[in-house]
Formats: structure tokens, C-alpha cells, sequence
């Protein structure tokens, strides 16, 4: 087998390993985030700004990791079409 072949279905694999462990990983966030939603809902003696700080975090918390996402999907085109060019 051809080295170049072999080289893409490592990156094909991986790139599939990646994309199923982070929507287990949004899986997992979506569901604390219902959990935490639920709790700064239900919780009387937390101050305004408290629940104001837990929630701004989970909104910079998801950004991240649609921006970390997004960059590891524009890396792996960019390999992907190095290896279809040549």
C-alpha cells in the first residue's frame, strides 16, 4: 500500500476519533449546563451576580470550545488537501 494512502486514512481515523470524542465531550456540557440551569434557577440564596458569573462562564466555556472546533476542523482541511494535491 502506497505511503500517502496510508498516511490519509491515519488522518481520516483520527479525524473521526476527534469528531466522535468531542460530541461526546458537548453531550456531556449540554447536559451540566440543564443540570446547572436548573440549580442558579432554584437557588434562593445565590446573589444575582453569582448566577450572572456561572452563566457569563458557561457562555465562554461553550465559545471556547466552538472556536477550538472550528480550528482543529481548518487544520485538518488544510492536511487533507496537502495530501490530495500531491
Amino acid at each position: 500500500m502506497d505511503q500517502k494512502q496510508i498516511a490519509k486514512q491515519m488522518i481520516q481515523f483520527n479525524k473521526t476519533a476527534f469528531d466522535s470524542s468531542f460530541s461526546a465531550m458537548t453531550m456531556v456540557y449540554e447536559q451540566n449546563e440543564k443540570m446547572f440551569e436548573t440549580f442558579l434557577t432554584q437557588a434562593p440564596g445565590l446573589p444575582e451576580e453569582g448566577k450572572k458569573a456561572v452563566k457569563d462562564w458557561m457562555s465562554a466555556y461553550r465559545t471556547g470550545c466552538n472556536d477550538f472546533k472550528k480550528l482543529v476542523d481548518d487544520n485538518y482541511a488544510k492536511v487533507e488537501e496537502y495530501f490530495n494535491k500531491e
